[in-house]
C-alpha cells in the first residue's frame, strides 16, 4: 500500500547515530459507510493505496468508529435501511469532535436539485452517483486525503523538528530531498486549492491583529483582497465583518487561544462591497518545548450553500402559507356568499331612504372588498383560477396606462420601454394588468417627492431558476428609498409591509409573487435602501398559434333564464343555503333545499324527478358535490346542474360531470342569475340543434 501523500521518506540510519526514534506518521483514514456488502469492497478496492479505509455497514456502526478516531473524508451512502445517510450526516455534524470531517454522498438515484439541496443542507461537501467512476472517485477522496495528510504534517513536523537537527548528515540529505517533494506536493496540492473556494493560512499566535504570514489559495479571487492588501492593513478583517456577527466572531477568535482551536461561520465584505459567507476553521500548533507559536486554518466560501438552503426554507415557507391559505379562502368565501346575497336581496326588496341606502351601499362595499381580499389571498397560494392567453404588450401598456391616469398624481412620471416587435407573454391578462398596478402604486409610494417609473419589456431567451424557453420580461424600476436586505428577504410573506399603519395590506407583493410562480414565471425584486427598487416579472413567451383573450363587448346584455325552474338547491352551510335559495326564489324560480348530499338522494329517490336544475356546494361532508350529481345523475338524466364553492383548489373539481358548470363564492344575485340561465340554456340549446 502507498504511504500517505506529503509524508516524508526518511532512509534507515543505524541506531546510534540517532536520538529517540522518528515519530512514525499517523496513516489517513477513509471512512466508508454502506450496506451493500459488494459495494463495500468494490469501493475500498478503488481507495485503498490512499490510505486505510475502515468500513461500515451502517449509520451506527459509522457513528461508533468516528467515537475512536479521526478520518480524513467520510463517504456516505444514502439509503440504508435505519437510519439512513442524511439522518448519519446530521448527527456526525452536530458532534464538535466529528463536524468538521468532509462528507461526500453516495446515491443510486435522487439527482433531482430537491435532494441534492437536502444533502448540502446535511452537511455534504459533494454527490458521487453509483455506479461509481473509479477515477472520478480517487480524484475527489485524494483533495481531501492529501488536505488531512497536510494538516497532520504540519503538527508532525514541529515535534520531530528537534530529532531532525540531530540527524546526521545523510539524515539531513535525505530531509532535504524529502522537502523538496513536499514543496512539489504543495504545488499540486496548491493547484487544487486554487480550484476550490478556499484558502489555507497561517497566523501567528501572538499577532495583536488577524494577519496571516502564510495564504495558500486564491484568496483575492473569494475576498478581492490580496495577501499584501491584508498585511499592510491587518485590521481590515475586523472592520469588514457584518455587524451582526462581529461580536460573535471576535468573541471565539479570542476563545481560541485557550481552546487551542476554533469553527466559526460569518458574514464578510468583498472588496466589492458584497457580503460573503465563509467558514473559519483553525488549529493551534505548538513547538516542540510545548508553547504555542501559531494557527493552521482553513477559509471556506459557503456562500453558495448558504444560498441553496435560504432558497429551499424560502419554497418550504411559502408553500405551508399558500396550504394554510387556501384552506382559510374556503371558509371565508362562505362568509362572504351569505353577506354580499343577504345585502344583495336587501337592496331588491326593500325601499330605502337615501342615507340608509348610503349605509347598505358602504357595507356592501366593504363586503366585496373582502372578496378581493381573498382573491389576493388565492393568488399568493398560486391557487386562483388562471385564463392564460397571448398578451400583446401594445395593449397591455394601453390598459395598465388606463387604470393608472388618476392615480400616480402629478409628480410621478410613467415610461414605457419597449423593442420594436416585443414578444406575446403567455399569462392571464387581468392578473397581469393587476400584478402591475400593485408594482407601479408600490414604485409610486417610493418617491414621496416624485421621479419617474420606469416599465421596461426586454425579450429573453432563458431565464434564471426557470426552464430553458423564451421568455418576457417586464421589470418596473423606481429611484425610491429602496428596502433593507432585511426586509426583502419578507416582502413578499402575506401581510408583512413596509408602510405606515393603514396604508397597506401587504399582500400586493405576496399576490404578484403567486401569480408569477402559478403562470410558470418568476418574480424577482432587487432593491437597495435610498436608490431605488427593480421588480421583474418573468412569463413564458406565447406560442405562435395562440390568441389574445377575446375581451366580451360593454354592452353585452345580462342573460336571464327564459321561464321559472324548480330547482333543488344542496348546501351545507345554513346561512349560504338560506341566502341563495331567497336570491332564487327573487328570481321567480321554486326552489327546494337540502341540507346535504345524503338527504338530497333519499328525497330523489322517493319523490318525483321533476327538477329543472340541481344546483350543490362542493365542500360537503360524506358527500361532496360531484359525488352527488354523479349519483343524482343516474336517477335523473338529463337535468343540468350547477357547482357553487367557495374552495380554493378549483383544480380539484375538475372530476365534476359532463356539462356541470362552476360558479364560484361569494357570488352577486346577477351573477347567479347569469349562471342559472347559462346552465338552464345549455340542454335546450343542445335539442334544438340536434
Amino acid at each position: 500500500m502507498n504511504r500517505p501523500v506529503g509524508e516524508i521518506p526518511v532512509v534507515p540510519v543505524p541506531e546510534q547515530h540517532l536520538e529517540p526514534a522518528p515519530e512514525v506518521a499517523q496513516q489517513p483514514r477513509v471512512l466508508l459507510v454502506d450496506d451493500d456488502e459488494r459495494n463495500l469492497l468494490a469501493v475500498a478496492n478503488v481507495l485503498e493505496d490512499l490510505g486505510e479505509v475502515v468500513l461500515a455497514r451502517s449509520g451506527e456502526e459509522a457513528l461508533r468508529h468516528l467515537l475512536k478516531g479521526e478520518f480524513a473524508v467520510i463517504l456516505l451512502d444514502v439509503y440504508m435501511p435505519g437510519m439512513d445517510g442524511y439522518e448519519t450526516a446530521q448527527i456526525i455534524r452536530s458532534r464538535d469532535q466529528s463536524k468538521g470531517i468532509p462528507i461526500v454522498f453516495l446515491s443510486a438515484v435522487n439527482k433531482e436539485a430537491e435532494h441534492l439541496l437536502r444533502g448540502y443542507a446535511m452537511g455534504a461537501v459533494d454527490y458521487v452517483f453509483k455506479p461509481v467512476d473509479p477515477i472520478v472517485l480517487r480524484s475527489k477522496v485524494t483533495v481531501f486525503v492529501e488536505l488531512f495528510a497536510k494538516t497532520k504534517e504540519i503538527e508532525r513536523k514541529a515535534r520531530a523538528e528537534q530529532a531532525l537537527l540531530d540527524a546526521n548528515l545523510r539524515a539531513n540529505a535525505e530531509r532535504l530531498r524529502a522537502e523538496q517533494e513536499l514543496r512539489r506536493a504543495e504545488q499540486r496540492e496548491a493547484a487544487i486549492i486554487q480550484s476550490l473556494p478556499m484558502v489555507l493560512y497561517l497566523e501567528p499566535f501572538d499577532a495583536e491583529q488577524r494577519w496571516p504570514t502564510y495564504v495558500s489559495g486564491n484568496l483575492e479571487a473569494i475576498t478581492g483582497f490580496t495577501h499584501d492588501d491584508i498585511r499592510k492593513t491587518p485590521q481590515i478583517w475586523a472592520e469588514r465583518l457584518h455587524p451582526d456577527d462581529r461580536e460573535r466572531v471576535l468573541v471565539t477568535i479570542e476563545k481560541r487561544r485557550t481552546t487551542g482551536r476554533s469553527a466559526v461561520e460569518y458574514r464578510w465584505q468583498c472588496r466589492d462591497g458584497s457580503f460573503r459567507h465563509f467558514l473559519d476553521q483553525a488549529v493551534l500548533l505548538k513547538d516542540i518545548d510545548g508553547n504555542p507559536t501559531e494557527f493552521a486554518g482553513t477559509l471556506t466560501d459557503v456562500t453558495d450553500q448558504r444560498s441553496l438552503e435560504s432558497q429551499l426554507i424560502q419554497a418550504q415557507k411559502m408553500d405551508a402559507i399558500g396550504k394554510l391559505t387556501g384552506g382559510i379562502a374556503h371558509d371565508f368565501n362562505n362568509l362572504l356568499a351569505a353577506v354580499i346575497g343577504g345585502l344583495g336581496l336587501l337592496e331588491r326588496r326593500t325601499s330605502l331612504e337615501e342615507d340608509q341606502q348610503k349605509i347598505l351601499s358602504m357595507t356592501k362595499r366593504a363586503a366585496e372588498q373582502g372578496s378581493e381580499l381573498v382573491r389576493r389571498l388565492l393568488a399568493f397560494a398560486r391557487r386562483q383560477k388562471l385564463e392564460p392567453h397571448a398578451v400583446e404588450i401594445e395593449s397591455l401598456r394601453d390598459a395598465v396606462s388606463d387604470l393608472l391616469t388618476h392615480t400616480l398624481g402629478g409628480l410621478v412620471n410613467l415610461e414605457w420601454r419597449a423593442p420594436k416587435a416585443p414578444w406575446n407573454a403567455f399569462a392571464d391578462q387581468a392578473q397581469l394588468e393587476l400584478a402591475m398596478v400593485n408594482l407601479i402604486i408600490n414604485a409610486r409610494d417610493a418617491m414621496p417627492a416624485g421621479g419617474t417609473v420606469t416599465v421596461s419589456i426586454e425579450n429573453r431567451s432563458g431565464a434564471p431558476a426557470l426552464d430553458d424557453g423564451d421568455y418576457v420580461l417586464i421589470a418596473i424600476s423606481d429611484s425610491g428609498t429602496g428596502i433593507s436586505s432585511d426586509d426583502l428577504e419578507r416582502v413578499m410573506d402575506p401581510f408583512f409591509t413596509t408602510k405606515e399603519v393603514g396604508k397597506g395590506s401587504g399582500l400586493g407583493l405576496s399576490m404578484v409573487y403567486g401569480f408569477a410562480q402559478q403562470s410558470n414565471g418568476l418574480f424577482r425584486l432587487d432593491s437597495e435602501l435610498g436608490k431605488g427598487t427593480r421588480a421583474e416579472l418573468w412569463l413564458p413567451r406565447a406560442p405562435l398559434d395562440s390568441a389574445p383573450a377575446a375581451r366580451p363587448p360593454a354592452d353585452e346584455v345580462r342573460r336571464s333564464a327564459e321561464r321559472p325552474l324548480k330547482i333543488l338547491l344542496v348546501d351545507d352551510h345554513e346561512e349560504v343555503r338560506t341566502t341563495t335559495g331567497a336570491m332564487l326564489e327573487e328570481l321567480g324560480h321554486e326552489v327546494v333545499c337540502a341540507a346535504n348530499g345524503k338527504a338530497a338522494l333519499e328525497s330523489l329517490r322517493t319523490e318525483r324527478c321533476d327538477y329543472d336544475l340541481m344546483i350543490s356546494d362542493y365542500a360537503m361532508p360524506h358527500l361532496s358535490g360531484t359525488e352527488f350529481l354523479r349519483e343524482a345523475r343516474q336517477l335523473c338524466p338529463g337535468v343540468p346542474a350547477l357547482i357553487i364553492t367557495g374552495y380554493a383548489e378549483t383544480d380539484a373539481i375538475s372530476d365534476r360531470p359532463e356539462g356541470v358548470e362552476i360558479l364560484l363564492k361569494p357570488f352577486t344575485p346577477k351573477g347567479l342569475e347569469a349562471a342559472v340561465a347559462r346552465v338552464s340554456a345549455a340542454p335546450a340549446e343542445s335539442q334544438r340543434a340536434g
